[in-house]
């Protein structure tokens, strides 16, 4: 599974980071990055909470291996 953040709708709410500090963080600019390619099984369920309490919905999953 990969998450995706849309940085032109990320506004920096830091609720993703909050619920998944292991992969998401907050960039320079204010808004949410990535830190991993792949997200852990033992995280698939906080990425999921983080998918869902996005104020912005600007956080994607897919199951894409590319």
């Amino acid at each position: 599974m990969k998450v995706h953040v849309d940085a032109r709708v990320c506004a920096g709410f830091g609720v993703c980071l909050g619920l998944c500090p292991e992969l998401f963080e907050l960039h320079d600019d204010g808004y949410a990055i990535v830190l991993v390619s792949e997200v852990p099984p033992e995280l698939e369920d906080a990425v999921r909470q983080a998918v869902n309490q996005c104020p912005a919905t600007a956080i994607s999953l897919s199951d894409d291996p590319r």
